[in-house]
């Protein structure tokens, strides 16, 4: 079983074609999955539905503490693009014991899901692959790639996640 924890981000946001603004409403998790044809054993569980931008160090606190009681040892994390590396870092670094056995994945979407050409499906396909073969540990997955969380960046200009130097 893998949980699958939802944040918001880009990849649930809605477009508003009255007034032109990205809001929230609920998530598209399950509807990806069903899409995507997954048969992976997964709860989905919302924690939050909000832009990364906003997000505070509580906001973080609750993202760790949810990875931590969670009786699955497989968790993939959807997440804004824009601070997911910071979040991963509160996660990896927490010193929770009950984390030091997980494997986490952090995911998004460069595009909303709602767009129709989001980056999004594959982005959570890849995630839930990668969560099943990783060792323990917290990771980025993004366009296909993997990364540790603490080897990876956001490369804003060309909207993609990279290698950090």
């Amino acid at each position: 079983m893998i949980r699958i924890l939802v944040t918001g981000g880009t990849f649930d946001k809605e477009y508003n074609e009255l007034n032109g603004t990205l809001f929230f409403k609920d998530t598209h998790v399950p509807e990806m999955l069903r899409l995507g044809r997954s048969r992976v054993d997964v709860t989905v569980q919302t924690l939050m539905m909000m832009d990364s931008l906003d997000m505070t160090a509580a906001d973080r606190a609750r993202i760790v503490e949810a990875c931590a009681a969670s009786a699955e040892g497989r968790i993939v994390v959807t997440h804004g693009t824009d601070t997911m590396v910071d979040t991963a870092r509160a996660v990896a670094t927490s010193g929770d014991a009950a984390l030091a056995a997980k494997t986490i994945v952090l995911t998004g979407a460069m595009v909303p899901y709602a767009f129709g050409s989001s980056d999004g499906l594959f982005n959570l396909g890849s995630a839930l692959s990668f969560v099943q073969v990783l060792p323990a540990g917290v990771y980025v997955a993004m366009n296909g790639r993997c990364f540790a969380w603490d080897t990876v960046r956001k490369d804003r200009a060309a909207g993609i996640f990279v290698s950090a130097p």
